[in-house]
């Protein structure tokens, strides 16, 4: 029998935890028999003391397990479980295309996804945008979901990682959220609770990034590969640029417009395309469905020309209660804000340098996004045919067009994605959209 209060004290000291004391903690949490004191004077512990790869395998493990993980073995499915997850940014919305184009490449996407906070947008948040779509199946649904089409977007169910819901919120209060140890069993635990045989990290570098430096996102993708690895899961990650909206649009239904727009081929926005296809390259590597880069680049190539890709996505959409004919009347279906304008610079010159956070508040200030989980969303507003960096504007090229609820909503926007562009004389140099490929640490 452990006492809480000798775990956290174990751990304040500088000692490595023992796997049965660690799952004694968190079952704690789960069940209601450690206190938030006791878990904050954990994470406390960890944030100052760290903890040893052993640690964090046992922590993430015991976090999965602390609810149901889910088993395909009598699902009869002929290819890989596999999923990515990224730390989130502006425009991120490869999700939408890369489950589809995997499962018509013959991989299994069970993907658990979340809601936006802050800066960054929800992939659950752009598919609610969707009339009718539904994040929550039953169980038996999902999994028949999976059976058929190959890929489910689903919200994180009440069974998947319990322990994490308590823990994080004590974190967020408790100026604990940036522990490496902790943010990757975080991560980790609800997506090893979806049984995969695969996954790929998507972590952010740049000024709209969760973490603030390279080195910190480099830290923390080697963490979550070495610990995902450690616990059984084939799992290699990649660090992207986050230094400018990935898309060419954010805000919810306007990145859904994109994503159908790249699924069928009438616009692919380059760095998103390039960021899509090196992920999915890596989903169908590590889940064997490809020997190398240029046959799974091949494969995801083909799946969107033929057109596989966005019948699988429409399949995916009616499955999870949207409407049968949506990739084909997307603007049809999607909200649009009453006010939709451009917004220009004062002067031309080339975008040297945006500020991705400020896009992204911006886009929250609208109304779309949220400050609290508790706040509604509005997911007609947001900023679409954003400019890139190295892009000239001037009187016939705006910085982006705003999609806003009135005159006075679009005019703070308005200031805001002028404050958040830097314009000068010069183009930048063009900066690489993928920077580096991260796997497990040898030994």
């Amino acid at each position: 029998m452990f006492l809480a209060q000798e775990i956290v004290r174990k751990k304040r000291d500088g000692h490595p935890l023992s796997d049965e004391e660690i799952r004694f903690f968190i079952n704690g949490i789960r069940d209601n028999t450690v206190s938030e004191g006791q878990i904050a004077a954990l994470a406390m512990a960890v944030f100052f003391q760290d903890m040893s790869m052993a640690e964090r395998v046992s922590l993430t493990l015991a976090m999965r397990d602390s609810g149901s993980v889910l088993d395909w073995r009598e699902a009869g499915l002929n290819g890989p479980l596999v999923d990515k997850h990224s730390t989130g940014g502006v425009g991120d919305v490869t999700s939408l295309m890369l489950g589809p184009m995997v499962a018509a490449c013959g991989g299994y996407v069970p993907m658990n996804s979340g809601r936006g906070l802050g800066h960054t947008g929800g992939t659950l948040d752009k598919l609610e945008s969707i009339p009718g779509f539904d994040i929550f199946p039953d169980d038996a649904r999902f999994r028949d979901i999976i059976r058929r089409v190959g890929v489910a977007i689903i919200g994180q169910t009440q069974s998947l990682a319990p322990a994490d819901k308590r823990f994080y919120a004590t974190r967020d209060i408790t100026a604990t959220v940036d522990s490496i140890p902790l943010i990757t069993a975080s991560i980790l635990a609800k997506k090893l609770a979806e049984g995969l045989d695969a996954l790929v990290m998507d972590v952010k570098v740049g000024s709209g990034a969760f973490m603030p430096t390279f080195d910190l996102s480099l830290h923390l993708a080697q963490a979550i590969v070495d610990v995902a690895n450690g616990a059984g899961v084939r799992t290699t990650a990649l660090l992207t640029d986050m230094n400018q909206p990935l898309a060419s649009s954010a805000g919810n239904a306007l990145e859904v417009r994109e994503a159908v727009r790249f699924l069928n081929g009438e616009y692919r926005n380059p760095r998103l395309l390039e960021v899509t296809l090196a992920l999915g390259s890596e989903m169908l590597i590590s889940g064997g469905l490809a020997k190398g880069e240029a046959e799974a680049r091949s494969q995801l190539q083909a799946a969107l020309e033929s057109g596989r890709a966005a019948e699988t996505f429409g399949h995916m959409v009616t499955a999870q209660g949207g409407p049968v004919d949506f990739v084909e009347h997307y603007a049809r279906h999607l909200p649009s804000a009453p006010l939709s304008k451009a917004v220009y610079a004062a002067q031309e010159g080339f975008v040297s340098a945006i500020d991705t956070r400020a896009l992204g508040m911006a886009v929250v200030e609208m109304g779309g996004g949220r400050r609290r989980a508790s706040d509604t969303i509005n997911y007609s507003v947001g900023l679409d045919e954003l400019t890139a960096l190295g892009e000239r504007v001037d009187a016939h090229r705006p910085l982006a067009t705003i999609h806003a609820q009135d005159e006075a909503s679009w005019q703070a926007a308005a200031r805001a994605v002028n404050a958040a562009i830097t314009l000068s004389d010069t183009p930048p140099q063009p900066c690489d959209v993928v920077y580096r490929k991260v796997e497990p640490a040898a030994g």
